[in-house]
């Protein structure tokens, strides 16, 4: 890990700039309104910013006869490209080969990395590339075939039922975009350990478009107990055989539903707004029962321990949370002047309702724009114009969802739940702007 964040492959901040005079102008026309704002800082700045720009890219810096990347025609403008069959699979460019996911140092480890950590820093908008999906393995991953896989449903039912992947897949359908977070997203933070990146702080979360079959659909088909079955038991195949309590009513809504991903291929649960383990991958078996199962991994992990010494069992909403990811840390301004910021917000109860971003660390807060669509249970994407003076700021966002939950402090968080948890975190995150444009992670209480 050392090497990766120390190599200078953190992408930098957005390469606008702004010169002195561009400052000024920026400031005396905000008032005309957001595009009027931008655009004027940019025309002010169009001369100023060559120079900084072209030196921070690593290229000449441009003479009076003009750029040589405008004035010369390049060779990809002038020959034949390559054929689209000859990559097979769609790769990413060549040169954004240093956004990857990164492995995680600590956390339960076997004999094989167990977490890998999804690039916030480096996206847009809010779909996660099936590439770049943050995943968490407790007994490392496999390639099962799919012809071999089933699931049985079983326990409070009329008849055991074993389905195949082809009688699922002949089954109607639902297509739904989800967040899926781990229990231990941001878990380093609850002990204060600054760890560099929005990569490392928040990187296990990511949001995708999910397809599969409702759970209802499978345990109508067996015959399932709906009226005293109050939970399900989901077990997957893999070496952990991962088991986790579902409430019957969060199945009965029709949210929950067996997909056919990436990541826990051929089967997995997808169970919106509930933390990540409970989306059990390689999904063999549905077990309906009358009471919580208390399996090992809800009685000994994923659980919070509380100031009284007692733990919270059973936590599986994933709270109200935002990140800002852009500027965050490892990241370097490079001028002064306009800025977009830009981040990420979700909740496990609903909709993202509003966020409110600070530049001085919690003093004041303007609210940010939500860009559309914002939808249930999804990451939503925020950004807020900003200028940048040049001297130190503390750059936070706070999220609320259509619940009227509010995002909470660090010292709201740990008056409720103490010092000595790991799990469930969701206090604003703070990133620390130096006067040097170096960013760096720091905590506000």
């Amino acid at each position: 890990m050392q090497e990766d964040l120390s190599s200078g492959r953190i992408r930098k901040a957005p390469e606008n700039f702004l010169n002195k005079d561009g400052i000024k102008t920026v400031l005396a026309e905000a008032k005309h309104g957001r595009r009027d704002f931008i655009r004027s800082a940019f025309v002010a700045a169009a001369a100023g910013a060559a120079v900084p720009a072209a030196l921070a890219q690593g290229n000449p810096v441009p003479t009076e006869g003009g750029d040589p990347n405008i004035l010369n025609l390049p060779e990809h403008s002038k020959g034949l490209g390559q054929g689209v069959a000859a990559e097979g699979y769609g790769k990413p460019s060549k040169f954004e080969a240093n956004v990857q996911r990164r492995q995680s140092p600590g956390l339960t480890q076997t004999t094989q990395a167990s977490v890998s950590f999804a690039p916030l820093q480096s996206l847009f908008g809010i779909i996660t590339p099936s590439g770049l999906h943050f995943e968490r393995h407790h007994q490392g991953w496999w390639d099962i075939d799919p012809s071999k896989h089933r699931l049985m449903i079983n326990g409070m039912v009329k008849a055991n039922k074993v389905f195949t992947m082809d009688e699922i897949m002949r089954l109607p359908s639902v297509s739904r975009i989800h967040f899926i977070e781990c229990g231990a997203n941001t878990a380093v933070e609850w002990g204060n350990v600054a760890v560099p990146t929005v990569q490392y702080t928040h990187g296990m979360v990511s949001c995708s478009e999910f397809t599969g079959v409702p759970l209802i659909t499978l345990l109508e088909l067996a015959g399932a107990d709906l009226k005293n079955g109050k939970f399900v038991l989901a077990e997957g195949a893999d070496g952990s055989s991962m088991t986790r309590t579902i409430p019957m009513e969060l199945i009965k809504s029709g949210e929950v539903f067996v997909a056919y991903p990436e990541q826990g291929y051929p089967l997995r649960l997808i169970v919106p707004g509930v933390q990540g383990v409970s989306w059990v991958k390689y999904l063999r078996r549905i077990e309906v029962g009358d009471k919580p199962y208390a399996a090992k991994d809800e009685a000994v992990h994923y659980i919070d321990l509380q100031p009284s010494g007692l733990h919270r069992q059973y936590t599986n909403i994933q709270e109200c949370k935002s990140v800002v990811t852009t500027p965050s840390g490892g990241q370097v301004l490079l001028d002064k002047g306009f800025y977009n910021i830009t981040g990420l917000a979700w909740s496990g109860r609903g909709k993202v309702k509003r966020v409110d971003v600070s530049v001085d660390g919690g003093r004041n807060w303007r609210t940010a724009r939500l860009e559309g669509p914002v939808q249930n249970k999804a990451l939503t994407r925020f950004n807020l114009d900003w200028v940048w003076d040049g001297k130190p700021a503390i750059i936070q966002s706070r999220a609320m969802d259509d619940t009227g939950y509010v995002q909470p402090t660090y010292k709201q968080l740990r008056a409720v739940r103490g010092t000595r948890s790991i799990y469930h975190n969701n206090a604003i995150q703070s990133w620390l702007v130096q006067e040097s444009g170096e960013v760096k992670n720091v905590q506000v209480s």
